[in-house]
């Protein structure tokens, strides 16, 4: 069986941001249990914004599809812009309406890990619970365990490294619990297949 394939996308259009940063600690945590991922950071995600009756795509917003589509788990990160998610996350996560008519649509069938930063306690927590709102309506499980960020305080060196042992342990239980579900749902398809499991690898 393929490893779990794991994908975060969110942050910011400013370089090193610290949700660009947490997404990054739970991928690393998850390539450490044996999966593969990938990272869409903010810049990644500067892209038109969605229109349902327009079905041009741009390269980017084609690839962000094509890599959510193939993906086992996924990430979620936004910071709070006023108590709720960024219109950049935002945005990204309109763009999933074009798995509506997948065999596997929208995020259905997937662990998914919401993270939310700010600039104090209620504009993260606020935003976690946006998040949250957003994956149920998705079809997504979010994972038990969830992300609210301070980034007032210090949580991340200029290199990526969390220096909180409580927030890098969160994020780390968060990537175990994607990557336990990623594993649990292709053993499921295996036996209900009798064969080579369905999830793109």
């Amino acid at each position: 069986m393929t490893k779990p394939y794991i994908v975060a996308f969110g942050g910011t259009l400013r370089s090193n941001s610290s949700t660009a940063k947490a997404l990054q600690v739970v991928l690393t945590a998850a390539e450490a249990l044996g999966a593969r991922t990938r990272l869409f950071d903010g810049p990644c995600l500067d892209i038109p914004i969605y229109v349902p009756d327009r079905a041009e795509r741009t390269s980017e917003a084609q690839n962000l599809i094509h890599e959510l589509r193939r993906a086992d788990g996924i990430v979620v990160g936004s910071p709070g812009y006023h108590g709720g998610i960024s219109g950049l996350v935002k945005n990204a996560l309109d763009y999933t309406e074009d798995l509506r008519d997948d065999a596997r649509p929208y995020f259905e069938g997937r662990a998914i890990g919401c993270i939310a930063t700010g600039q104090g306690w209620q504009g993260a927590n606020a935003t976690l619970v946006a998040l949250r709102g957003v994956v149920h309506a998705l079809r997504g499980w979010p994972t038990p365990i969830g992300a609210a960020i301070n980034s007032a305080q210090p949580v991340f060196e200029s290199d990526g490294s969390c220096v909180s042992p409580e927030l890098n342990s969160t994020l780390e239980l968060m990537a175990n619990q994607i990557v336990r579900f990623a594993r649990w749902t292709r053993t499921d398809q295996v036996l209900e297949t009798g064969g080579a499991s369905s999830t793109a690898g």
